[in-house]
């Protein structure tokens, strides 16, 4: 089954992945990557590519976009 997800865009959502860790790129150029161990990702969805997902959120005051293959998403609630 594939899915619209441009319909979803400006939308909140809570994915959960398969892998337990994750990357995180600051807005800034500067920026270094984080590594962490994460389960779940929340944020707004800004982007639908053809390999997966690119959302926008906050953490600890810094904004993020976090970009999810598609193959490492297990499921996804929308709000």
């Amino acid at each position: 089954m594939t899915m619209e997800w441009k319909q979803y865009l400006n939308r909140t959502l809570n994915v959960t992945l398969f892998e337990n860790y994750g990357v995180v790129y600051g807005q800034k150029k500067e920026d270094h990557p984080v590594f962490y161990e994460i389960v779940f990702k929340t944020g707004k969805l800004i982007a639908a590519y053809d390999d997966g997902l690119l959302l926008e959120s906050v953490r600890e005051g810094q904004g993020m976009k976090i970009f999810i293959p598609y193959t490492s998403i297990k499921c996804v609630e929308i709000f």
